[in-house]
């Protein structure tokens, strides 16, 4: 579950962490446990950014649902 200093990242922080903790893994050298932690970490932040773009979609979404929606009654009119 995401916490909610999780939350409370930016889409730009969730990524800049998220490709630290990929770029840390790929390098290698840390024990079991830690690589299993990193891991986890990476899910959490990879869920903040789903969200955030996500939501970032839906707004999309709404504005172009509500220029087509304008540009009807125009033509209607």
């Amino acid at each position: 579950m995401t916490s909610k200093v999780d939350e409370a990242l930016s889409y730009e922080q969730a990524r800049d962490e998220l490709i630290e903790v990929v770029r840390r893994l790929e390098a290698g050298g840390t024990t079991l446990e830690e690589s299993l932690a990193l891991w986890e970490r990476g899910e959490e932040l990879a869920k903040v950014c789903r969200r955030w773009l996500e939501g970032a979609r839906a707004r999309l979404d709404a504005a172009l649902a509500e220029e087509e929606g304008e540009d009807a009654e125009r033509d209607g009119e």
